[in-house]
Parts: structure tokens; C-alpha cells; sequence
């Protein structure tokens, strides 16, 4: 059976781990994911994450820190200026400098912070904090 979005449930498998106390989660594998885990990793919401070869499309072992409160993909998927994120922060953030948002960008995937340093709009993609 096929997932219609392997980044919603790849995030929900995240956030109910993190819920039942566990240290560890293992994902089904996607560039998406990878990228997402990169900069979760990258702003310390989770530990390293290791690649496991199945011999089919492939997963991914995920040591959580339990630092994440809530994680969860944005759909519909919004179009962003560089204007309008703070509203978005103020959608889906429960405070002013706490979380990240996520939006893919011509310049790759980047967090609200760096899309307002480098001046970049694009599209929402997911949430967490």
C-alpha cells in the first residue's frame, strides 16, 4: 500500500513516539523527509538519525531528544512573501521565537529565520516546536 503524504505520517510517527516517551523511531525513507530531518537536526529537535537499506525504497532510525512539543505538516501548502511569515508564525507558532517553520524555497528548504535573512519567499511545508 502506497502513502499519500510519507511526510504527514513520517511526522505523526514522530510526534506519537515522542508522546509514549520513546528514544527512538524508525520512517520510511524520502528526500523529503531527509531534508526535514536535516534541519530538525540542525536546530535540535532531534538526536542523529541513521539510514537502514531494506532492499526496497529504504528507512530511517530517528533518536528523539524529547525536546519536540508538536510537529505537523501546514496544508494546504500556503505561498509565502517575506512579509507575510510573521503571520504565518503567528498562525502555527505558539510564540514569538519559539519553533520553526518550514518553507521550500528556490534556495532549497529553510527555516522562517533564514528565509527572512536571506529574503526568500516560497511554500509552507511543515511546523514544529
Amino acid at each position: 500500500m502506497t502513502l499519500n503524504d510519507p511526510l504527514a505520517d513520517s511526522l505523526s510517527k514522530i510526534n506519537n513516539a515522542v508522546a509514549a516517551l520513546n528514544t527512538q523511531v524508525v520512517l520510511k525513507k524520502s528526500k523529503l523527509v531527509l531534508s526535514i530531518l536535516d534541519l530538525l537536526k540542525k536546530n535540535g529537535y532531534i538526536g542523529s538519525y541513521e539510514l537502514i537499506e531494506d532492499g526496497k525504497q529504504g528507512q530511517v532510525r530517528v533518536f528523539l531528544l524529547g525536546t519536540i512539543n508538536k510537529c505537523s505538516v501546514i496544508k494546504p501548502r500556503f505561498p509565502v512573501k517575506v512579509e507575510e511569515i510573521e503571520g504565518f508564525e503567528k498562525k502555527f507558532l505558539p510564540a514569538k521565537d519559539f519553533g520553526v517553520l518550514i518553507l521550500s524555497t528556490n534556495k532549497g528548504l529553510l527555516t522562517h529565520v533564514e528565509a527572512k535573512k536571506e529574503q526568500v519567499g516560497g511554500v509552507l511545508v511543515a511546523y514544529c516546536y
